[in-house]
């Protein structure tokens, strides 16, 4: 219950979009164990050679974009590359030469003497398996990792083996056996800057809107796609004051635009990142803009009108029952 907007924005972020602090630390002390459980297979006879200064944490969670609940956590561990790992580019596919202990393990392709990135994942959900303290493991629908499932806890593991290169990016599995670019640290950076030239609130914003995204009022935006979109447009603006129902308002109406157009990948690796059809970028566009004249609705009733019920009632429609009830207490 809430008298003003102003409290009903906070305590929504606070209660059911924010993840919650304790679950938070939770969750990374988990995480930290399990890279400190895979870190004591280095050098197994069945296992690789591990790089433990280039692993990396990445994904909405480590970036502090995740909204509830914790489903998943994102994390890659490097692999040596000693031995005659060297790598081939062609296009956007690598190939991996593989050392003489990748073939004894049988982790090449098939009349190949290249590394088969599913064979490594596969060998990952294999050593996995042998942790008592977690449930399952299993390949990840995008044959791109390895998922791990807990014992004690609601959120997944996924663990995404790589190779870090003297160019200075990572090559993960492409999901179809070969490897991939990508450099996480861009994402981790580019949000981090961004968010500090509006002193940490934009964080806020982005978890917002990724919440009223959950609620599949339209074709669902893929959560990388949503952050890109917004940091596109904030990486340009300035702010002097700073109210997250109207930044919400007006981010709503740019991403209406936004998403009927390319979005640049901010690694300068995938091209465009935005692979909806015509169709579907006007439907999501729609939403967008119904959301929007919602929320122009909102903000008049409370700034022009001095109507704080009427505001947050029209802010319930916007994002939902879970949005604070007005009370006159």
């Amino acid at each position: 219950m809430a008298t003003t907007v102003n409290n009903a924005f906070s305590d929504f972020m606070k209660n059911i979009v924010n993840l919650e602090p304790n679950k938070t630390s939770t969750a990374r002390a988990s995480r930290d164990n399990l890279i400190n459980n895979i870190k004591n297979f280095d050098g197994d006879n069945d296992f690789f050679k591990l790089y433990n200064e280039k692993t990396l944490c990445f994904g909405s969670f480590n970036r502090r974009t995740k909204i509830r609940p914790i489903d998943d956590i994102d994390i890659m561990i490097c692999l040596s590359g000693e031995g005659k790992r060297t790598y081939i580019e062609t296009g956007e596919v690598f190939y991996i030469n593989g050392s003489d202990s990748d073939s004894k393990n049988n982790l090449l392709t098939d009349n190949t003497n290249y590394l088969n990135s599913t064979k490594v994942i596969n060998r990952f959900i294999s050593k996995l398996s042998e942790l008592n303290d977690y449930k399952k493991s299993e390949m990840h629908k995008n044959h791109e990792a390895a998922t791990l499932q807990l014992n004690s806890y609601t959120w997944n593991f996924d663990i995404v083996p790589c190779f870090y290169t003297d160019a200075n990016y990572y090559l993960i599995p492409d999901g179809k056996g070969n490897w991939k670019q990508t450099d996480p640290r861009i994402d981790n950076n580019h949000v981090t800057d961004i968010n500090q030239k509006f002193s940490g609130k934009l964080l806020d914003l982005i978890r917002i809107i990724k919440y009223w995204n959950s609620r599949k009022i339209t074709i669902k935006i893929s959560s990388y796609l949503l952050e890109c979109m917004i940091l596109d447009r904030y990486e340009t603006l300035s702010k002097n004051n700073w109210r997250i129902d109207l930044e919400f308002r007006d981010t709503l109406k740019y991403l209406s635009s936004a998403i009927l157009y390319s979005v640049h990948d901010p690694k300068g690796i995938q091209g465009d990142l935005n692979t909806f059809t015509t169709e579907d970028r006007k439907k999501i566009s729609y939403a967008l803009s119904v959301a929007y004249e919602k929320s122009v609705e909102a903000i008049n009733r409370e700034i022009n009108n001095k109507d704080q019920k009427g505001a947050i009632n029209k802010w319930r429609e916007v994002l939902g029952n879970e949005f604070p009830e007005y009370t006159d207490n």
